[in-house]
């Protein structure tokens, strides 16, 4: 187990998945340096092939993270709004394309950049208290990290424009319902819960998941008439490499797989 810090973020790996924690009280407010660091730390997770699942989550128990900090727009400097709605989606699309599987464990408020990081993540694991909001318009803004693209991609233009056009906040259990999350704990639970996910992951090929994945997002923007073409090509490719011969070796001789992530 070792631990790194970045500029308000703390990278735990624990074993073959990384647990990323947004740390910059009180909210886990977002930075340009902390965004930055984002960037930085999924390029080393994505270049250690040690890792296989990333887990994020907030430092505390009130807040996953509560976005941006208005205060740097208070002077409404068109150039400071450029830069941060450039890290932003910088280091969020750099997440959503992480190799691995990406898993926000989501254990209080989760606000507009602080939702879009959740957004960027594969899987969201929220505790029954979390609240969900995209609050941008109300302050005279809109969510530019992925919030109109993403939230509409997994709950639906419908709820997209509840959120985002009339302001309105989610509990848990209404995220829940209409598969903005794929699961609700208790108090305190989410973090166990999405560990519990990733080390599920290490039984999979990290090199069919990372192909996987690809696919899977590619379908957002790509018909099936030209996709499948393409889930064909991928599975092929897998047989150069070492975990599918490792894989099909296990199986015949009964035992569990060596993941090489090669």
């Amino acid at each position: 187990m070792s631990t790194h810090t970045y500029p308000g973020l703390v990278l735990e790996k624990q074993g073959h998945t990384a647990v990323l924690t947004l740390d910059n009280p009180p909210a886990n407010t977002w930075t340009q340096e902390s965004l930055a660091a984002l960037v930085e730390v999924v390029g080393l997770l994505n270049d250690d092939r040690e890792i296989y699942s990333l887990v994020v989550t907030g430092q505390g128990g009130k807040f996953f993270s509560a976005g941006a900090d208005l205060k740097l727009f208070a002077s409404g400097d068109k150039a400071v709004a450029a830069g941060m709605a450039h890290y932003f989606g910088l280091a969020f699309e750099t997440l959503s394309a992480f190799r691995g599987v990406s898993i926000a464990a989501i254990n209080g408020y989760a606000m507009g950049g602080g939702l879009e990081c959740a957004l960027a993540c594969d899987l969201r694991i929220a505790e029954e208290q979390a609240v969900l909001a995209l609050p941008e318009a109300a302050v005279g803004l809109l969510p530019c990290a992925g919030g109109t693209q993403w939230l509409s991609w997994l709950a639906g233009e419908g709820w997209a424009k509840r959120l985002i056009l009339c302001g309105e906040r989610l509990d848990a259990a209404t995220a829940l319902r209409i598969r903005l999350v794929e699961e609700v704990t208790g108090r305190g639970e989410a973090l166990t819960r999405a560990l519990e996910l990733a080390h599920a992951v290490e039984k999979q090929s990290p090199t069919s998941v990372a192909a996987c994945k690809r696919l899977i997002q590619a379908a957002r923007a790509t018909p099936p008439s030209q996709a499948l073409p393409g889930e064909r090509a991928e599975f092929v490719k897998l047989f150069d490499t070492a975990d599918q011969r490792e894989g099909i070796a296990a199986f015949l001789e009964k035992r569990a797989p060596q993941w090489r992530n090669a």
